[in-house]
């Protein structure tokens, strides 16, 4: 596939491109954003702004200030070159923290739930963060990546903390750390997640939760949410193959960063795992007296009883909201809580390797926790008219899997519409050192009949969205990335051969002439541009001003147009990435960016 380069015009509309025609790159480098210095805080702004407009400026200046700090690529290049010697980084956040003006001890008054895994550890702390919120606990979360804001990552009572806590938060921490920092030190302000984690402490501690749940960054053993001490309980969730370069490149070497959290004489609980990195997280709880628990499957605890409605879509959920009950049950017995469930009659584990943990009946208090739970961006569905948007951040082989198995019984249970076509659109993109030849390839047997691939860019200029700036990359880098996942698509449909009698049928948007099989496929410069050509202005929330005419300037886009504004039901996935579908979900519920 030959690669034309051409010159983008000054707004960077459309990289439009057919799977069947030439790549397009871009000559002209251009860094995404550069920010004026920050306004500080309590300065007034000049001019008659309202209130609002000056609680918006003051966050947007203290999220932009927050964006100065480490990038996260460079943390984890920082990472790796600090690995060989852990408490070297564990010690540095506990210097950041007593800076800050708080000791490791503190911490100990947030009764902290701490949970680690590859897959489903977001999904298993909204489980049990909702859990024991109905129980009437106030309750702090703190999470990563956040989708639309950086305030998601901190929340209070399941709410991203307001604007106002946001900037007054921030801006007092900021400034401790400015005055107590070392000019000669290369550590004198920390990175972007440490600054967070920090902050996060802070604001459980000012709010007063009655407890919080920590989900681990990157790993566990070097991970700076691993400088509490004493945890009331600790959980694992399944694990997979991410984030090799820093966490090692097998099952084993991963489950050893993992149970780098477990503690002495701190109850820790997981879930089924394979097995040599159970063994590997056997081993390392029974090095520090650590009782470690295997979760009985749900279907255990639903016996007897009424079935579990889980509040998050997907067969894989059941795992994590497993884990949750767990750790919730735990945290209640630890604390003195009496309703915490009746027993039933014990099992042995299923491994022989680890003690069962107990089974036992969900209270209501339980059951509404499960059934309330709300985590955007996993297995979550929007339907706006003849279109349905299917989000879900997976971007490991493994939770791609799940992602596929969730999207495709999706489809089967759906209502079909009496006349006309359908349409299957997949909205992809992977970034960092994730295998996106791997991910799309088990994406093939959802037979799209368009794939679509964009940055994670909102718009083309994110000058005016703090929130999800990137300062390490160029256009030129994420466009470049973007044709090699299409170049990567188009290889596996040429490379697939015939689909076998008797298999299931695509859903064709069209007849299609007998030679031509794989799917089309188009490259756009930013989110915007592609939503807009999905969507052909039929989402009813989703309703931008005209788009610009070279959208639809490539074949495949004007002709594609023609199918998705006469399609019955367009169906779209969007998946490869959070930050995409952050930006997706930022542009199809405006409310989640007030």
């Amino acid at each position: 596939m030959s690669r034309a380069r051409c010159h983008l015009r000054a707004a960077l509309f459309l990289a439009a491109v057919s799977s069947r025609g030439a790549t397009t790159g871009v000559a002209a480098r251009r860094v995404l954003s550069a920010w004026p210095a920050p306004q500080e805080p309590g300065m007034e702004y000049q001019g008659p702004v309202a209130r609002d407009q000056n609680l918006m400026l003051a966050r947007q200046d203290a999220v932009r200030t927050l964006n100065t700090l480490q990038t996260n690529a460079n943390y984890l290049e920082q990472v790796k070159r600090q690995r060989g010697d852990p408490q070297t980084q564990l010690e540095a956040m506990k210097l950041y923290l007593a800076r800050s003006g708080l000791q490791v001890e503190d911490l100990d008054q947030l009764n902290i739930i701490h949970i680690t895994g590859t897959k489903g550890k977001g999904s298993t702390c909204a489980f049990t963060e909702r859990i024991l919120r109905s129980y009437g606990l106030k309750t702090g979360f703190f999470s990563s990546p956040h989708l639309v804001q950086v305030r998601e990552r901190i929340r209070i009572n399941g709410q991203p903390i307001s604007p106002e806590l946001f900037t007054k938060h921030f801006w007092r921490l900021y400034h401790r750390l400015e005055e107590t920092k070392d000019d000669s030190s290369c550590v004198s302000m920390p990175g972007y997640f440490r600054f967070l984690t920090l902050m996060a402490f802070h604001v459980f501690l000012q709010e007063k939760v009655d407890l919080a749940v920590m989900e681990v960054g990157i790993g566990g053993a070097y991970d700076c949410t691993n400088i509490v001490k004493k945890p009331v309980v600790c959980g694992v969730s399944s694990l997979g193959i991410d984030h090799t370069g820093l966490l090692g490149d097998t099952m084993e070497k991963i489950a050893w960063q993992k149970g780098g959290i477990f503690k002495c004489g701190i109850p820790a609980f997981t879930v089924l795992q394979p097995d040599g990195p159970l063994a590997v997280l056997r081993d390392r709880a029974q090095q520090i007296s650590c009782p470690l628990y295997l979760c009985p499957p749900l279907e255990a605890l639903e016996e007897g009883g009424p079935l579990l409605t889980l509040g998050l879509e997907g067969e894989h959920q059941q795992s994590n909201a497993a884990l949750a009950l767990q750790l919730a049950r735990c945290w209640l017995q630890q604390k003195g809580y009496q309703d915490t469930g009746e027993l039933k009659a014990s099992r042995p584990s299923l491994l022989g390797q680890l003690p069962l943990a107990p089974v036992f009946q969900p209270t209501s208090h339980m059951q509404h926790g499960l059934r309330d739970t709300e985590w955007p961006g996993r297995t979550q569905l929007l339907r706006r008219g003849p279109l349905t948007w299917y989000l879900d951040g997976a971007h490991t082989t493994s939770s791609m899997q799940a992602c596929v198995r969730w999207f495709r019984q999706a489809l089967h249970s759906r209502e079909r519409p009496g006349g006309g076509s359908e349409v299957r659109v997949l909205l992809f993109n992977s970034t960092g050192d994730r295998d996106s030849a791997a991910l799309l390839k088990l994406l093939q047997p959802c037979q799209f009949d368009y794939t679509i691939f964009c940055p994670n860019l909102t718009e083309v200029s994110s000058t005016d969205n703090a929130d999800q700036q990137n300062f390490t990359v160029t256009l030129d880098q994420v466009l470049l990335r973007c044709l090699a996942h299409q170049q990567h698509w188009s290889r596996l449909h040429k490379d697939q051969a015939s689909p076998e009698a008797g298999g299931p049928a695509p859903l064709l948007l069209a007849p299609r002439p007998a030679h031509t099989h794989s799917t089309s496929s188009l490259v756009f410069s930013c989110i915007s541009h592609a939503l807009q050509w999905i969507s052909q202005g039929r989402d009813p929330v989703f309703q931008p001003t005209s788009p610009p005419r070279v959208l639809f300037a490539h074949p495949v886009a004007g002709s594609g147009a023609i199918v998705l504004q006469e399609a019955a039901a367009i169906h779209v996935l969007v998946t490869g990435s959070l930050h995409l579908v952050g930006g997706v979900l930022k542009l199809l519920e405006p409310s989640l960016s007030q």
